[in-house]
């Protein structure tokens, strides 16, 4: 018969921490939410945690006004075909050259020095490439369209592709691959046949964590775009006029740009648990 693990002292304390840790992170998003169902005059009246019923009465007049504005669903949009496209290309380059680092050895440079190169590129500071980036734009004529968005958002996303992908490669045993070629698979039949569905998993994670950093991506946005592919996150900080912040509209324009990640991340939570474990253990 299986016994119980008796409830310490420890895990109670561990287990308050990790309730303070999870109200600490939770609420700003309330916040967001109750300040979007108040009337503007609520939001400089209502004292203390602002439930609703309890301290104002709610209104959906915020939803409804920004849900119909023609600028908001024009910002989601975009960031839905910016993000998407900017993750699929990413993908498309990232995989490959994952595999091949997982796969080839070269001589002249080492395995490990090309990864560190491609994770160097995170580091280096976005704000460095705005003027250039800006010139090129400029320059090809693509300055507010989506197409240079989406080439930036790849450009940055894409080093996150290559360095999480090539230690999920380095994980599956090779010999899979080498049966496949032995029985006359091509060397890219066997990554597109046998290697890619096994890392399904990690690739549908990585997938998910580079179109949140698209989703999200504010200062190439605001620099490349003025007004046809402006996205989610320069609309939210059009929520500034002459009469000072307009603390609704934001409240609202926060939710939205929430949804769609989360939704995303919901529906395909099996494959993220899978793939960030993918080779954490060996059996």
């Amino acid at each position: 018969m299986e016994k119980h693990r008796q409830f310490t002292m420890k895990d109670t304390i561990y287990s308050v921490v990790a309730i303070f840790a999870a109200l600490v992170f939770f609420f700003p998003i309330y916040w967001a939410a109750s300040t979007s169902l108040r009337n503007p005059i609520d939001t400089f009246t209502v004292s203390g945690v602002g439930v609703p019923f309890l301290d104002f009465e709610p209104t959906l007049n915020n939803w409804a006004n920004q849900l119909s504005t023609p600028e908001t669903q024009q910002a989601l949009i975009n960031s839905t075909i910016i993000s998407t496209a900017a993750t699929l290309l990413a993908l498309l380059v990232g995989l490959p050259a994952a595999y091949a680092l997982a796969r080839y050895r070269y001589q002249r440079i080492k395995n490990k020095d090309l990864t560190v190169w491609f994770l160097s590129q995170r580091v280096l500071p976005p704000i460095a490439t705005v003027v250039p980036f800006f010139l090129v734009m400029r320059t090809l004529g693509l300055l507010d369209t989506h197409l240079a968005l989406i080439l930036i958002n790849a450009t940055f996303i894409l080093p996150f592709v290559v360095v999480i992908l090539r230690q999920t490669f380095v994980e599956l045993p090779y010999e899979l691959e080498e049966a496949a070629m032995v029985d006359g698979a091509t060397f890219f039949q066997a990554f597109r046949k046998v290697a890619l569905p096994l890392a399904l998993p990690s690739v549908v994670a990585t997938g998910l964590i580079i179109f949140a950093f698209a989703w999200n991506e504010f200062l190439f946005a605001i620099t490349i775009s003025s007004q046809r592919a402006i996205t989610i996150p320069v609309h939210m900080a059009g929520a500034v006029d002459t009469r000072g912040v307009q603390f609704w509209f934001m409240a609202v324009r926060a939710l939205i740009a929430m949804v769609p990640p989360v939704v995303i991340a919901l529906l395909a939570q099996r494959y993220i648990v899978r793939g960030l474990t993918l080779g954490a253990v060996k059996g």
